[in-house]
Order: C-alpha cells, then sequence, then structure tokens
C-alpha cells in the first residue's frame, strides 16, 4: 500500500492568515451540555490555511475554482529542496530540475522548511518564487506549491526595497491557469517525487482551503 502523508495545517481559533485577510474564528455554537449535541462556528477567508489559488485571485478575467475538473487538483509533483535558502531569499530558476524531470510532472513544491515558523512573525520572512523561476513553470504547464505564505513575497517590516511587490509569481502562473497551493506542512515526510492530492472545499470561487495529501510508493 502507498503511503499517505498529511501536508495540511489544521485550522485553528485565531491560527495565522496573510496579512489582511479574514482572521480565523472558530468556536463552539453548540455543546452536549446546553444542547444535546455538537456543532462549531468557523468563520474565516477562502484563503485560510493550507488552500489553493485559482485564477480568479488574481486575474480579474481567470477562472474560478468551479471551472476545474477534480482531476485537475491531483498532481505528479516534483520537490525541490529549497532549504538552504535564507529569509526572503528569491528561489531562482537554476534550482528547478532539468527539463526532462519537468516535463511529465504536473507541479513543482518549493520545499523551503519555512512550516518550522508556523504561527510566528519570522513565517512571514519565507523565501519567495522569483519571478522567472514562476515564469519558467509556466512556460512547462506547471502548478506551484509552498510550504510558505505565498510563492511572492509576504508583506513584512523587515521586507527588502529590491523585491518584487506586485505579485508576480502569482501573475505568472495563475495567469497561464497554473494552480498556485499554498501553507503546505510535513513536506519531509514525502519523496522528492510524488502525487499530491489538493480537493478543495466546493466553493468555487477564487480560492479555498484543501486537506492536503503526499502520497509516496512503499
Amino acid at each position: 500500500m502507498p503511503d499517505h502523508v498529511d501536508l495540511t495545517h489544521p485550522i485553528e481559533d485565531g491560527m495565522q492568515t496573510y496579512p489582511g485577510d479574514p482572521p480565523v474564528s472558530l468556536s463552539d455554537h453548540a455543546t452536549h451540555a446546553d444542547d444535546g449535541y455538537h456543532v462549531e462556528s468557523l468563520s474565516c477567508g477562502s484563503h485560510t490555511g493550507t488552500h489553493i489559488d485559482a485564477p480568479l485571485h488574481t486575474e480579474p478575467d481567470g477562472d474560478p475554482l468551479s471551472a476545474f475538473s477534480l482531476d485537475r487538483f491531483v498532481f505528479d509533483a516534483v520537490r525541490v529542496d529549497c532549504r538552504d535558502c535564507d529569509a526572503r531569499e528569491p528561489i531562482t530558476p537554476d534550482r528547478l530540475p532539468a527539463g526532462d524531470v519537468l516535463a511529465d510532472a504536473d507541479m513543482v513544491v518549493c520545499w523551503t522548511g519555512w512550516d518550522d515558523h508556523w504561527n510566528t512573525d519570522r513565517y512571514l520572512d519565507h523565501p519567495y518564487v522569483a519571478p522567472e523561476t514562476a515564469a519558467r513553470c509556466a512556460e512547462h504547464g506547471l502548478a506551484v506549491s509552498v510550504d510558505a505564505l505565498s510563492p511572492d513575497p509576504t508583506p513584512s517590516p523587515r521586507a527588502g526595497d529590491d523585491e518584487p511587490t506586485d505579485f508576480a509569481a502569482h501573475h505568472a502562473l495563475l495567469g497561464e491557469d497554473c494552480l498556485i497551493v499554498e501553507n503546505l506542512t510535513n513536506l519531509g515526510g514525502v519523496d522528492d517525487r510524488f502525487e499530491l492530492r489538493a480537493y478543495p472545499l466546493a466553493l468555487g470561487g477564487d480560492g479555498a482551503p484543501v486537506r492536503a495529501v503526499g502520497v509516496t510508493a512503499d
């Protein structure tokens, strides 16, 4: 049997979100003691936690999630080890595998190890996908995943003056219908080549939380 690895951050009350996104609120709506059953109330944005971006997220005429068939959310993924990248360092095209490796893949997964900083201020200062790297992936028709808030730099007091500020990686990818998965975790538990299953909630809009699962052969 293949191994299944959970690559998803749990949705929790007060969890970290992208700066400016809606906060996450999770509370008891009904309890066994008071009501005889249990129901939770959840309030969050469409890009909460481990989630997928549809083209509509950054492209005014882009497709929503509802335009994609379910098989588009299962990816033949190539993990790229970027753990030696420093804070706010660009992930450059030379880190991508040779073209023959990418030829039959669906996705590049940038493994930065930045999930170790989840729910801290340092999580904002993750390495980012350089615009030319995103463009190279788009040329190959590859989706991109990161174990960080975004493939683009995230606003932070420590941002450099020379960093892209116009969501260049998002535009390069989503503009070509190459989906983006953000806030993965536990990437050390999968192989360099694995299947990523990232089925979104049936929201159908600009993005949605996913239960991301990595599947590797025995």
